[in-house]
This record gives C-alpha cells, sequence and structure tokens, in this order.
C-alpha cells in the first residue's frame, strides 16, 4: 500500500548549516515538524556531555532529524530519476514509497530522551521501541498528523523505524551502515565540534548510490567516496566519540542518576514530579515526553543541595565540569582494579560510584565491520555486471581499518587520585601507594626488580 500527501501551495525552506537547506514540499512535513513531540527535540542536545570537551556541541536532535529527512528527500528524488522501476521485482526504485521513507527518516530519533544511551542504560529504556508508541499512539499530536494521510500510515512509518518494513531499500535508507543518519550526524558533528574528521565528500557520494533488489549500495566508480566516507567515520570514532573526557563526564552522569535512583528510594530526594516517574521505575508515555535536558539539569542544580553528600559531589562534579581522572587497563592488569578500589576507599570515596570501567568498544556509534552484528548491513559495491562486492573485499585501505581494534578499555576515578592534582598533599603515603600504579594514562604492573645472581 503506498501513501500521498497533499503540496503545500507555497514549499518552505529553513536554513540549515550542514545542508544549506532543508526543503519542504509535503504538507504533512511540516505538520509533522510543528507537533510537541517533535518540537521536544529541541530541547535535546545530539551529543550529551561532548559539549564539555568540544564547546560548539549544542546541537540538538531537532535539526539532525531535519538533516535525516532532508538527505533521505535528496535521494528518493535521485532514485526517481535514475533508478525508477520499470517492473515489479526488477529492484529498482519504486517512487511512490517516498513519503514514508522521508516520514520516517524525518522520525527516526522522535523517542530519544536526554543523554541518550546513558538515560536508556539506567533507565531500561529503548529509544527506537519508544519511537513507535509516540508515532503509534492515539493520543499523541504525531499520530493524528500522520492519520491524516491514512489511517495505516503510522503503523507503516513505526515499521521502517523498527526494520520490519516490507521494502529494505527504505529501511536501509534510514539504518544501514552507509545510510542517511550516519551520512547527517558524522557531517553535523563534525561541524559543531569543529573538527574536520567528519568533512567527507558528500555530494559525491550521493551520485553514486543506488538502490538493489535487497537495499542500497554505491556504483563501483564511486568506491573512492566510499572509502572517505569510511575514513572519516573512524576518525570521529577515535577523536570525537572515543574522547576520554567526553567519556569521563558519561560516567560521572551514570553515576549520579545511579545514587539518585537509590536517595530516592530512600525518600529523602527533592525531585521534579517527571523525573520522579523514573526514579519510581513507574513512568509512562506522558512522563517520556515531559523530560528532556532541562528538566535533568533542573534536578542537578537541586541536588548539589541535597543531604546526600555523594549526590551532591556528583551533581556538583557534572554541572561544573569536572571529570574523573582514568586509565587505560588490559587484560594483565585489569586483576589489579580492586586493590586500587582500596586506596579509593581509604581516601573517602565509595568505589561504588567513584569508580567504573567502561569500554569504548562498546559504544553506540560502531565503527564499520562488516562481519558480526553488522553483517545484515554490509556496503556493498555494484559492479559493471550487477555483481555486489562488500566494500573491504575491493578496498585495501578499508580491509587495513577493519582488521584494527578501536578504542580502549579504561578505569575512572576521582582525579584527587593523582599526583598532578591540586587537590592533595602529594606526599601522604595512600595517595603514593596508589600512584605506583598509574603511569602515563595506563594501569601497570609493578614487577619486583631481579635479584643478582
Amino acid at each position: 500500500m503506498f501513501f500521498h500527501s497533499n503540496k503545500l501551495a507555497e514549499p518552505v525552506e529553513l536554513r540549515d548549516p550542514v545542508h544549506g537547506y532543508v526543503h519542504i514540499e509535503e504538507k504533512v512535513i511540516l505538520d509533522i515538524i510543528n507537533t510537541k513531540e517533535f518540537q521536544r527535540l529541541r530541547r535535546i542536545k545530539q551529543l550529551g556531555p561532548t559539549s564539555y570537551v568540544f564547546p560548539g556541541a549544542h546541537h540538538t536532535r531537532f535539526e539532525h532529524n531535519l538533516g535525516v529527512y532532508e538527505l533521505t528527500r535528496r535521494i528518493c528524488n535521485i532514485f526517481a530519476q535514475r533508478y525508477p522501476s520499470q517492473k515489479a521485482g526488477d529492484g529498482l526504485w519504486n517512487p511512490e514509497e517516498q513519503l514514508v521513507a522521508e516520514c520516517a527518516a524525518l522520525l527516526h530519533d522522535i523517542g530519544h530522551g536526554p543523554y541518550s544511551h546513558t538515560f536508556e542504560h539506567l533507565f531500561g529504556t529503548n529509544h527506537e521501541k519508544i519511537g513507535c508508541q509516540i508515532i503509534t499512539d492515539s493520543n499523541s499530536e504525531l499520530n493524528q498528523v500522520l492519520r491524516e494521510v491514512d489511517p495505516n500510515f503510522p503503523e507503516a512509518v513505526a515499521s521502517v523505524i523498527a526494520k520490519t518494513y516490507p521494502n529494505p531499500q527504505v529501511v536501509k535508507l534510514i539504518s544501514s551502515q552507509a545510510d542517511a543518519d550516519r551520512m547527517d550526524y558524522l557531517r553535523r558533528d563534525a561541524y559543531f565540534t569543529g573538527v574536520t574528521y567528519g568533512s567527507f565528500d558528500l555530494e559525491r557520494l550521493l551520485r553514486v548510490i543506488r538502490p538493489y533488489a535487497d537495499g542500497i549500495c554505491f556504483t563501483n566508480n564511486g568506491m573512492h567516496a566510499v572509502e572517505d566516507y569510511i575514513v572519516s567515520r573512524y576518525q570521529m570514532y577515535q577523536q570525537v566519540y572515543f574522547h576520554r573526557i567526553n567519556r569521563s563526564l558519561e560516567v560521572v552522569l551514570n553515576q549520579l542518576l545511579k545514587r539518585a535512583k537509590f536517595v530516592y528510594q530512600q525518600g529523602t530526594l527533592p525531585v521534579t514530579p517527571n523525573l520522579a516517574a523514573f526514579l519510581a521505575g513507574k513512568w509512562n508515555l506522558d512522563d517520556y515526553l515531559e523530560i528532556d535536558d532541562g528538566v535533568m539539569e533542573t534536578n542537578f542544580s537541586m541536588w548539589r543541595n541535597s543531604g546526600d553528600e555523594i549526590l551532591a559531589d556528583l551533581a556538583t562534579r557534572y554541572l561544573f565540569r569536572k571529570p574523573f581522572a582514568s586509565a587505560k587497563i588490559d587484560k594483565e592488569t585489569k586483576n589489579l582494579l580492586s586493590k586500587l578500589k582500596v586506596y579509593i576507599k581509604e581516601a573517602g570515596f565509595d568505589p561504588n560510584y567513584y569508580t567504573a570501567v567502561t569500554s569504548a568498544f562498546d559504544e553506540p556509534y560502531d565503527a564499520y565491520k562488516p562481519s558480526g552484528k553488522n553483517a545484515h548491513s554490509q556496503i556493498e559495491i555494484m559492479q559493471d555486471d550487477g555483481s555486489l562486492i562488500e566494500l573491504s573485499q575491493l578496498s585495501p585501505l578499508v580491509k587495513a581499518l577493519n582488521g584494527t581494534t578501536q578504542g580502549d578499555e579504561r578505569f575512572f576515578f576521582p582525579k584527587v587520585m593523582l599526583k598532578n592534582s591540586d587537590e592533595l598533599q602529594i606526599f601522604d603515603p595512600l595517595y603514593q601507594a596508589f600512584q605506583k600504579y598509574v603511569k602515563n594514562g595506563s594501569i601497570r604492573y609493578l614487577r619486583s626488580p631481579k635479584k643478582n645472581k
């Protein structure tokens, strides 16, 4: 079943620093943007605490969703012009799919809450499932707008986000290893963080993208543009998304919210009603839609004056950019963490809230891996004879990157434990004992000196 919307009498163009303009011609697209559920995304930052490292990174989910829509609109137009379907089953593009693809692109992140994956981990939420709920809930403004197209349209859009829509081309336009979502956030995150790593050749990439029966691929004369995209993604992964201070503040945020849940259960926490529902584990969709970055930071400000010393300290650390220190660990040195936690406890810090181990390998911004969990969405290069070859089989550069291990595992702890901190007397034996195990940003074993024979 295909869907159609009324055209606007006058197209709307929104200025965008990444794509120049976002072009809106369909009435339903403008109506979606004006719903309260979509406007809420203005109050949710795209990169959470990353602005503590890159001060310009205050862009939001609102403009990212607009950017993904604009790229999807452009790709659909390219497909309709160059690869229109001639008969059923020919693997080419059916222009009738454009409206559902554009709406799904615009709404792909509608279910995100504040602090993204940190919030999801703590409160057991899932932004894709919640996004589908918002779209299909008959009480939402968004659902009512979509139903004006067709009573079945909300479910169709939600199925694209849930990856159950019957046409894989539509799904993979917004959810694959080289989709409009990634293309936008790499360029957008690079722009607002001020780095150049994300500046791949987008225009060339759009010239060589094409549909095939099971999704989207790229023509063989555009392989180097795809390589450029992969290298850009790799560098953003290493230099921005995995930045150690960014990860440290994610840890502080995680421990802050964990402590808040504990204190709330003791009945002594000042908290706004909308967040109280989450701390109590009894939230509903209305509660979720009331939560944004401003609500969270209002509560953090209140908690700075709470009677709980740990909560007050963690809230202060987060609001005023006081990250934990960290050191790399490996399989060998991981066994030392219990000993280091003893020193940290003796220094007056509860290890349950002032230490953590995080692995950059588990971050949501995945580097391109054509196997494992991403095998279903490999980047395919179409040859002149119509055959498809996975990118790393053709590109030595991508193959080399695929053979590397990105990221690291780190142990986070209060910066006061380090000798270069201004907060302590560095001659205290306790701190000296701790620092023996931390050198050059890594935890090391202390080996006994060899005895002379």
